[in-house]
Protein backbone atom coordinates (compact mmCIF):
# COMPACT_ATOMS: atom_id res chain seq x y z
CA UNK A 1 0.00 0.00 0.00
CA UNK A 2 0.73 3.61 -0.48
CA UNK A 3 -0.18 6.55 1.58
CA UNK A 4 -0.97 9.98 0.45
CA UNK A 5 -1.59 12.38 3.41
CA UNK A 6 -3.48 15.89 2.18
CA UNK A 7 -4.93 13.62 -0.39
CA UNK A 8 -8.16 15.73 -1.11
CA UNK A 9 -6.10 18.73 -1.07
CA UNK A 10 -4.00 20.43 -4.23
CA UNK A 11 -0.92 19.07 -4.56
CA UNK A 12 -1.90 15.68 -2.94
CA UNK A 13 -5.05 15.11 -5.19
CA UNK A 14 -2.67 15.36 -8.15
CA UNK A 15 -0.13 12.83 -6.99
CA UNK A 16 -2.71 10.11 -6.51
CA UNK A 17 -3.47 11.12 -10.23
CA UNK A 18 0.17 10.50 -11.15
CA UNK A 19 0.20 7.56 -8.89
CA UNK A 20 -2.64 5.83 -10.99
CA UNK A 21 -1.51 7.10 -14.15
CA UNK A 22 1.81 4.77 -13.29
CA UNK A 23 0.12 1.97 -12.58
CA UNK A 24 -0.21 2.18 -8.85
CA UNK A 25 -3.82 1.47 -7.47
CA UNK A 26 -3.19 0.20 -3.95
CA UNK A 27 -3.62 4.13 -2.41
CA UNK A 28 -4.83 4.89 0.79
CA UNK A 29 -5.37 8.57 0.83
CA UNK A 30 -5.77 10.14 4.57
CA UNK A 31 -7.40 14.04 4.81
CA UNK A 32 -10.32 15.67 6.71
CA UNK A 33 -13.22 14.76 4.26
CA UNK A 34 -15.56 16.60 5.95
CA UNK A 35 -14.12 19.41 3.81
CA UNK A 36 -16.77 18.30 0.92
CA UNK A 37 -15.47 21.25 -1.38
CA UNK A 38 -12.71 19.09 -2.24
CA UNK A 39 -14.14 15.76 -2.99
CA UNK A 40 -14.11 16.81 -6.83
CA UNK A 41 -10.31 16.52 -6.25
CA UNK A 42 -10.65 12.49 -5.52
CA UNK A 43 -13.04 11.86 -8.21
CA UNK A 44 -12.20 9.03 -10.70
CA UNK A 45 -9.20 8.17 -8.91
CA UNK A 46 -8.63 4.49 -8.00
CA UNK A 47 -7.92 4.26 -4.12
CA UNK A 48 -8.54 1.12 -1.34
CA UNK A 49 -9.43 2.93 1.17
CA UNK A 50 -10.42 6.80 2.63
CA UNK A 51 -8.87 7.26 6.84
CA UNK A 52 -9.81 9.96 8.18
CA UNK A 53 -7.02 12.80 9.58
CA UNK A 54 -7.29 12.25 13.29
CA UNK A 55 -7.46 8.54 12.99
CA UNK A 56 -4.68 8.12 10.35
CA UNK A 57 -2.12 7.99 13.44
CA UNK A 58 -4.15 4.35 14.88
CA UNK A 59 -4.58 3.35 11.91
CA UNK A 60 -0.85 3.25 10.92
CA UNK A 61 -0.44 1.39 14.50
CA UNK A 62 -2.52 -1.09 13.00
CA UNK A 63 -1.27 -1.44 9.13
CA UNK A 64 1.90 0.27 9.02
CA UNK A 65 3.20 -3.62 8.35
CA UNK A 66 1.21 -3.37 5.17
CA UNK A 67 2.59 0.28 3.67
CA UNK A 68 5.39 0.66 1.66
CA UNK A 69 5.50 4.02 1.13
CA UNK A 70 4.00 7.36 2.91
CA UNK A 71 3.71 10.51 1.42
CA UNK A 72 3.15 12.89 3.83
CA UNK A 73 1.82 16.38 1.98
CA UNK A 74 -1.12 17.28 4.05
CA UNK A 75 -0.63 20.39 6.43
CA UNK A 76 -2.03 23.77 7.33
CA UNK A 77 -1.15 25.65 4.40
CA UNK A 78 -2.57 29.12 5.66
CA UNK A 79 0.61 31.64 5.51
CA UNK A 80 -2.10 34.48 6.89
CA UNK A 81 -2.85 32.26 9.99
CA UNK A 82 -1.03 33.37 13.16
CA UNK A 83 -2.23 30.98 15.69
CA UNK A 84 0.95 28.93 16.51
CA UNK A 85 -0.57 26.20 18.46
CA UNK A 86 -2.50 25.48 15.22
CA UNK A 87 0.69 24.80 13.47
CA UNK A 88 2.53 23.09 15.88
CA UNK A 89 -0.09 20.86 16.19
CA UNK A 90 -0.65 20.05 12.54
CA UNK A 91 2.21 20.68 11.16
CA UNK A 92 5.27 19.86 13.43
CA UNK A 93 3.87 17.53 15.94
CA UNK A 94 1.40 15.55 13.34
CA UNK A 95 4.41 15.16 11.34
CA UNK A 96 6.89 13.67 14.06
CA UNK A 97 4.43 11.03 14.47
CA UNK A 98 4.00 10.43 11.15
CA UNK A 99 7.85 9.99 11.27
CA UNK A 100 8.13 7.43 13.81
CA UNK A 101 5.97 5.20 12.57
CA UNK A 102 8.12 4.99 9.76
CA UNK A 103 11.08 4.42 11.87
CA UNK A 104 8.74 2.08 13.50
CA UNK A 105 7.47 -0.18 10.43
CA UNK A 106 10.62 0.86 8.05
CA UNK A 107 8.63 2.98 5.93
CA UNK A 108 10.14 5.30 3.39
CA UNK A 109 9.04 9.14 3.62
CA UNK A 110 8.25 12.10 0.98
CA UNK A 111 6.91 15.28 3.10
CA UNK A 112 6.04 18.35 2.50
CA UNK A 113 8.33 20.87 3.36
CA UNK A 114 8.45 24.63 1.60
CA UNK A 115 10.35 27.51 0.07
CA UNK A 116 8.40 30.11 2.66
CA UNK A 117 10.96 28.56 5.24
CA UNK A 118 13.70 30.74 3.55
CA UNK A 119 12.59 34.01 4.79
CA UNK A 120 13.83 36.80 2.58
CA UNK A 121 16.69 34.78 1.14
CA UNK A 122 18.88 36.03 3.60
CA UNK A 123 20.79 33.11 3.21
CA UNK A 124 20.16 31.95 -0.31
CA UNK A 125 18.05 29.42 -1.74
CA UNK A 126 20.46 26.16 -1.40
CA UNK A 127 19.07 22.84 0.03
CA UNK A 128 22.09 22.49 1.77
CA UNK A 129 21.35 21.21 5.54
CA UNK A 130 24.50 23.34 6.86
CA UNK A 131 21.79 27.01 6.65
CA UNK A 132 18.38 25.42 7.77
CA UNK A 133 19.14 26.62 11.68
CA UNK A 134 20.19 29.77 10.31
CA UNK A 135 16.77 30.45 8.63
CA UNK A 136 14.47 33.00 9.51
CA UNK A 137 10.65 32.48 8.03
CA UNK A 138 8.19 35.10 8.00
CA UNK A 139 5.26 33.45 9.60
CA UNK A 140 3.98 31.02 12.01
CA UNK A 141 3.45 28.94 8.40
CA UNK A 142 6.90 29.08 7.34
CA UNK A 143 8.25 28.59 11.01
CA UNK A 144 6.33 25.34 11.82
CA UNK A 145 7.83 23.68 8.42
CA UNK A 146 11.74 24.97 9.35
CA UNK A 147 11.00 23.32 12.79
CA UNK A 148 10.07 19.87 11.60
CA UNK A 149 13.11 20.57 9.52
CA UNK A 150 15.29 21.01 12.00
CA UNK A 151 13.63 18.34 14.36
CA UNK A 152 14.48 15.55 11.60
CA UNK A 153 18.12 16.33 10.67
CA UNK A 154 18.74 15.80 14.55
CA UNK A 155 16.85 12.91 14.73
CA UNK A 156 19.37 9.58 15.18
CA UNK A 157 16.11 6.67 14.00
CA UNK A 158 15.39 7.54 10.49
CA UNK A 159 13.04 5.70 7.90
CA UNK A 160 15.07 3.48 5.01
CA UNK A 161 14.75 6.40 2.97
CA UNK A 162 13.19 9.88 3.46
CA UNK A 163 13.19 13.30 1.55
CA UNK A 164 11.42 16.86 3.04
CA UNK A 165 10.51 18.63 -0.38
CA UNK A 166 10.41 22.51 0.10
CA UNK A 167 7.48 23.42 -2.40
CA UNK A 168 8.10 26.57 -3.86
CA UNK A 169 5.08 28.57 -5.52
CA UNK A 170 3.25 25.47 -7.13
CA UNK A 171 0.33 26.16 -9.60
CA UNK A 172 -1.87 23.98 -11.40
CA UNK A 173 -5.36 21.75 -11.39
CA UNK A 174 -7.35 20.67 -8.39
CA UNK A 175 -6.94 23.99 -6.70
CA UNK A 176 -10.31 25.34 -6.86
CA UNK A 177 -11.03 25.17 -3.26
CA UNK A 178 -7.87 27.19 -1.81
CA UNK A 179 -9.49 30.31 -1.62
CA UNK A 180 -7.00 33.28 -0.88
CA UNK A 181 -4.18 30.37 -0.65
CA UNK A 182 -4.89 29.24 -4.25
CA UNK A 183 -1.98 30.27 -6.95
CA UNK A 184 -1.61 33.91 -8.56
CA UNK A 185 -2.52 32.31 -11.87
CA UNK A 186 -5.98 30.74 -10.44
CA UNK A 187 -6.63 34.22 -9.23
CA UNK A 188 -5.65 36.00 -12.49
CA UNK A 189 -7.71 33.52 -14.41
CA UNK A 190 -10.39 34.42 -12.45
CA UNK A 191 -10.10 38.53 -12.43
CA UNK A 192 -9.50 38.67 -15.91
CA UNK A 193 -12.71 35.94 -16.85
CA UNK A 194 -15.05 38.21 -14.22
CA UNK A 195 -13.66 41.91 -15.63
CA UNK A 196 -11.22 41.82 -17.80
CA UNK A 197 -8.73 42.89 -16.06
CA UNK A 198 -5.78 41.81 -13.79
CA UNK A 199 -4.46 43.91 -10.83
CA UNK A 200 -1.21 43.09 -9.32
CA UNK A 201 1.01 44.26 -6.34
CA UNK A 202 2.68 47.09 -6.76
CA UNK A 203 6.66 47.25 -5.67
CA UNK A 204 7.31 49.09 -2.62
CA UNK A 205 10.72 47.88 -2.93
CA UNK A 206 12.83 50.75 -5.06
CA UNK A 207 14.91 47.73 -6.52
CA UNK A 208 11.96 46.25 -8.28
CA UNK A 209 9.80 47.48 -10.64
CA UNK A 210 5.50 47.26 -10.18
CA UNK A 211 5.06 43.56 -11.31
CA UNK A 212 8.98 42.91 -11.70
CA UNK A 213 8.38 40.78 -8.14
CA UNK A 214 10.23 37.74 -8.84
CA UNK A 215 8.99 33.91 -8.09
CA UNK A 216 10.10 30.16 -8.55
CA UNK A 217 6.92 28.72 -10.04
CA UNK A 218 6.63 25.56 -10.30
CA UNK A 219 3.99 23.64 -12.44
CA UNK A 220 2.25 20.86 -10.17
CA UNK A 221 2.72 18.12 -12.47
CA UNK A 222 6.40 18.63 -12.62
CA UNK A 223 6.13 18.26 -8.33
CA UNK A 224 4.39 15.08 -8.28
CA UNK A 225 7.24 13.63 -11.18
CA UNK A 226 9.73 14.58 -8.63
CA UNK A 227 7.62 12.35 -6.33
CA UNK A 228 7.20 9.58 -8.14
CA UNK A 229 10.75 9.53 -8.76
CA UNK A 230 11.97 9.86 -5.33
CA UNK A 231 9.77 6.90 -4.58
CA UNK A 232 11.23 4.71 -7.33
CA UNK A 233 14.37 5.55 -7.02
CA UNK A 234 15.02 6.18 -3.27
CA UNK A 235 18.03 8.42 -3.67
CA UNK A 236 20.34 10.37 -0.64
CA UNK A 237 17.75 10.86 1.52
CA UNK A 238 18.37 14.85 2.58
CA UNK A 239 15.81 17.92 2.33
CA UNK A 240 15.64 19.23 -1.57
CA UNK A 241 14.58 22.34 -3.18
CA UNK A 242 11.49 21.87 -5.57
CA UNK A 243 11.41 24.69 -7.51
CA UNK A 244 11.17 25.01 -11.80
CA UNK A 245 14.79 26.57 -11.20
CA UNK A 246 14.11 29.32 -12.90
CA UNK A 247 12.50 33.18 -11.09
CA UNK A 248 9.89 35.13 -13.36
CA UNK A 249 7.99 38.09 -12.59
CA UNK A 250 4.43 38.69 -12.62
CA UNK A 251 4.10 40.51 -15.21
CA UNK A 252 5.23 37.71 -17.10
CA UNK A 253 2.46 34.91 -15.40
CA UNK A 254 0.00 37.55 -16.16
CA UNK A 255 0.46 38.27 -19.57
CA UNK A 256 0.54 34.54 -20.19
CA UNK A 257 -2.86 34.09 -18.52
CA UNK A 258 -4.23 36.79 -21.39
CA UNK A 259 -2.64 35.47 -24.36
CA UNK A 260 -3.90 31.82 -23.32
CA UNK A 261 -6.96 33.28 -22.69
CA UNK A 262 -6.99 35.11 -25.99
CA UNK A 263 -8.39 38.67 -23.71
CA UNK A 264 -6.83 41.85 -24.42
CA UNK A 265 -3.92 42.26 -22.13
CA UNK A 266 -5.01 44.86 -18.98
CA UNK A 267 -3.19 45.00 -16.40
CA UNK A 268 -3.01 47.36 -13.15
CA UNK A 269 -1.35 47.80 -9.92
CA UNK A 270 -3.00 48.14 -6.43
CA UNK A 271 -0.35 48.33 -3.22
CA UNK A 272 0.27 45.42 -1.39
CA UNK A 273 -1.78 45.22 1.96
CA UNK A 274 -0.07 46.77 4.82
CA UNK A 275 -0.75 43.18 7.08
CA UNK A 276 2.10 41.26 4.38
CA UNK A 277 3.75 44.17 2.69
CA UNK A 278 6.80 43.50 5.62
CA UNK A 279 6.60 40.10 5.05
CA UNK A 280 6.65 39.97 1.20
CA UNK A 281 9.33 38.11 -0.92
CA UNK A 282 10.29 39.99 -3.41
CA UNK A 283 12.60 37.24 -5.07
CA UNK A 284 12.90 33.39 -4.73
CA UNK A 285 14.37 31.10 -7.06
CA UNK A 286 15.33 27.48 -5.94
CA UNK A 287 18.80 26.08 -6.27
CA UNK A 288 18.00 22.57 -8.26
CA UNK A 289 21.46 21.26 -8.58
CA UNK A 290 20.74 19.16 -5.36
CA UNK A 291 17.98 16.93 -6.89
CA UNK A 292 19.70 16.89 -10.64
CA UNK A 293 22.70 15.49 -9.05
CA UNK A 294 20.41 12.31 -7.37
CA UNK A 295 19.70 11.47 -10.92
CA UNK A 296 16.41 13.57 -11.59
CA UNK A 297 16.77 14.57 -15.61
CA UNK A 298 13.21 15.06 -16.60
CA UNK A 299 12.70 18.89 -17.78
CA UNK A 300 10.48 21.21 -15.96
CA UNK A 301 7.67 23.17 -17.22
CA UNK A 302 8.83 26.68 -18.20
CA UNK A 303 6.58 29.27 -17.08
CA UNK A 304 4.77 29.26 -20.70
CA UNK A 305 4.21 25.70 -20.83
CA UNK A 306 2.82 25.58 -17.88
CA UNK A 307 0.35 28.18 -17.93
CA UNK A 308 -0.66 26.84 -21.48
CA UNK A 309 -1.91 23.83 -19.96
CA UNK A 310 -3.58 24.74 -17.03
CA UNK A 311 -4.84 27.14 -18.47
CA UNK A 312 -6.20 25.66 -21.59
CA UNK A 313 -6.52 22.02 -20.65
CA UNK A 314 -8.68 22.65 -16.56
CA UNK A 315 -9.09 26.08 -16.19
CA UNK A 316 -11.46 26.80 -19.60
CA UNK A 317 -13.03 23.23 -19.27
CA UNK A 318 -13.27 23.60 -15.32
CA UNK A 319 -11.71 20.48 -15.43
CA UNK A 320 -9.61 18.23 -12.52
CA UNK A 321 -6.48 16.46 -12.96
Amino acid sequence: MIVVTGAAGFIGSCLVGKLNQAGYTDIVVVDDFSKREKDHNLLDKTIIAKVGRKDFIKWLSDFGNEVEFIFHIGARTDTTEFNKEIFDELNVNYSKSVWNACVEFDIPLVYASSAATYGLGEFGYKDDHEVINNLKPLNPYGDSKNDFDKWVLQQEDTPPFWAGLKFFNVYGPNEYHKGRMASVIFHAYHQIKNTGGMKLFRSHNPDYTDGGQLRDFVYVKDVVNVCLFLMENQPESGIYNLGSGTARTFLDLAKNTFVNMEVTENISFIDTPEDIRDKYQYFTEADMSKLIGQGYDTPFHTLEQGVQDYVSNYLLPNKYY
